[in-house]
């Protein structure tokens, strides 16, 4: 009788090992899933606002061609990732920045959040690490996009950014580990340089 309450017992102790094994491996999994979620590619879609108005001069809102480029972007960037798209949008808060966001905004129903563009220094930061593993879009101006492009860590050779061009995506992958690289592509009605 208690050669078998002992096989009893080791039974009920290797059943409390084989569990206490599988909860460990269970933990590892979870934490290294979340480590590595935690620590996924981190993207930066940098645009300047579409084109403007020429009244107000103070703060212009968009001219025609400029709306039909903000509805172009939006076609862009709706879908810009299979699973779930763009996760944050920042604007600087002139009516020209704020309207090229817009549609992005309301397709994806995001707030569009105010940056302050003449702080290039930290602002990149704060949204990197606000956002971190998330698709983040920055709509800025000519003279702040190669700033806050160089400032995260990225290419500071992007060209200057003439007074008439506005089809420019700049595209910054952040990996948690590695180089970070920069992508230039165009949208809408190409920039065609005065002669």
């Amino acid at each position: 009788m208690s050669k078998t309450m002992s096989e009893a017992d080791r039974r009920r102790r290797r059943r409390r090992r084989r569990i206490q094994v599988i909860t460990i491996y269970m933990a590892i999994a979870v934490g290294l899933a979340w480590f590595f979620e935690s620590q996924a590619t981190t993207t930066v879609i940098f645009v300047r606002h579409a084109e403007k108005m020429a009244e107000p001069s103070d703060d212009p809102g968009l001219s025609e061609a400029g709306l039909q480029r903000a509805a172009e972007l939006a076609r862009q960037l709706v879908d810009a990732d299979v699973v779930a798209g763009v996760d944050a949008i920042y604007s600087t808060s002139y009516r020209r920045t704020e309207e090229t966001a817009r549609p992005v905004a309301d397709a994806l129903s995001l707030p569009i959040t105010s940056y302050d563009a003449s702080n290039t220094a930290t602002i990149m930061d704060e949204i990197v690490k606000k956002h971190k593993g998330k698709i983040i879009l920055v709509v800025g101006h000519s003279n702040t996009i190669p700033a806050l492009i160089g400032n995260m860590g990225a290419s500071k050779k992007v060209p200057e950014i003439k007074e008439d061009e506005y089809d420019n995506i700049y595209i910054v992958s952040i990996p948690w580990f590695g180089k970070t690289k920069t992508i230039r592509l165009r949208y809408g009605m190409p920039y065609v340089p005065a002669e």
